[in-house]
């Protein structure tokens, strides 16, 4: 059986909300009202309070407040930082900034950046009442030299190669603690401070695909990960791959995004019964002949004509010698498939031995096969 899994600790954010500074306005307490200072028989008129004018200042402080929280900077640290209570490293320290953490930029000093630093994001489950769900914000100061800003000449690259730093660091064995999660929180930036950006697609679908591989070592530790249906286990989060497809619709990410969904989809111990590889291989057919030019597309083909192949000795098992027939013919018109249209593909050289294991009369499943 082929399977991958994360070997880091899962800590889970959300994809982040926009905040801004606050911005107050007042109007001005001398307000204009004409007096008549005649005599006579002239009556003085009555003071009357000047709702058009004031109408027109309430307008205009909305807009402003609008366009400021519009033009708020934003941004984030490629490097840990303390955050302090004034800008100076001599004064008390409030918490620590991680790589990727969202940054509101309020205000700078020399060396020094004011910032509101969102450490965790609040939980968007109702249920949820711990301590944890309840989201952490520091407002304080950080060393500017690490803080990428929107504004950052080549931002998007810089926090992209940080983000491949720490995602390196993370497939070592001693590597940085919790370095997969700031290379998730570094990637997903890239495509949140800069929407435009060439390098947002492949920022967010990176991001995604981390986020995906610990939740799948989480789901795939607990005891339901050997139930048969896929529907009696837990599910890997969809949340990031499904962004991806909706944000990216026809780029080769929203393909791989749509090949990480059909996992939820499988089986977790077939039972030696038809019914879960009959699906599968059905399912993995389907994406290949739909995302053609997909990086993923021989793997689809593979992981088909691997279950038919499969097939061919639990029909036998079930006594049901022409469909056995039926899946060896299937499973080596996929592998040749593979064969013919993905030739520099890893996945030709395992759909040849494939073949050859079919020719031969090798089962590929049962204890025969493992």
């Amino acid at each position: 059986m082929r399977e991958s899994g994360a070997n880091s600790l899962v800590l889970k954010i959300l994809p982040t909300t926009r905040c801004v500074s606050r911005i107050f306005s007042k109007l001005s307490r001398n307000t204009m009202i004409p007096i008549d200072q005649g005599g006579g028989g002239i009556p003085f008129s009555t003071p009357r309070f000047p709702f058009r004018e004031f109408a027109i200042l309430v307008l205009a402080a909305l807009f402003s407040t609008s366009a400021a929280f519009a033009q708020a900077q934003r941004g984030t640290l490629v490097h840990e930082e303390t955050i302090r209570v004034s800008p100076s490293s001599e004064t008390a320290k409030l918490g620590t900034a991680g790589r990727g953490h969202e940054l509101i930029i309020i205000d700078s000093s020399r060396d020094w950046t004011h910032v509101e630093a969102i450490l965790r994001e609040p939980s968007k489950d109702e249920n949820d009442d711990d301590e944890e769900s309840q989201g952490k914000t520091i407002t304080g100061w950080v060393l500017t030299k690490a803080l990428v800003s929107q504004t950052t000449a080549n931002g998007d690259k810089i926090i992209f190669g940080e983000a491949a730093n720490s995602e390196d660091e993370a497939s070592r064995r001693r590597g940085r603690r919790d370095a997969a999660q700031d290379a998730m929180r570094l990637y997903y930036r890239v495509y949140d401070l800069f929407p435009t950006s060439p390098l947002a697609a492949e920022g967010l679908y990176r991001a995604a695909d981390i986020r995906w591989q610990m939740d799948r070592n989480d789901v795939m530790t607990r005891p339901s990960a050997r139930e048969r249906d896929a529907y009696m286990r837990g599910q890997i989060d969809e949340q990031w791959m499904k962004l991806v497809i909706k944000k990216f619709s026809g780029t080769k990410w929203a393909d791989l995004a749509a090949f990480h969904l059909l996992e939820n989809k499988l089986c977790g111990d077939w039972q030696a019964a038809a019914k879960c590889p009959e699906k599968e291989a059905d399912m993995y057919e389907k994406y290949a002949k739909e995302h053609e030019q997909s990086s993923a597309a021989p793997e689809a083909l593979y992981d088909a004509a691997w279950r038919q192949s499969a097939l061919i000795e639990i029909y036998k098992t079930e006594a049901n010698q022409k469909k056995s027939e039926g899946a060896k013919s299937r499973a080596l018109d996929l592998a040749q498939r593979i064969i013919g249209q993905y030739a520099q593909s890893q996945w030709a050289l395992r759909a040849q031995t494939l073949v050859y294991y079919i020719q031969q009369g090798v089962p590929t499943y049962g204890n025969a096969g493992d």
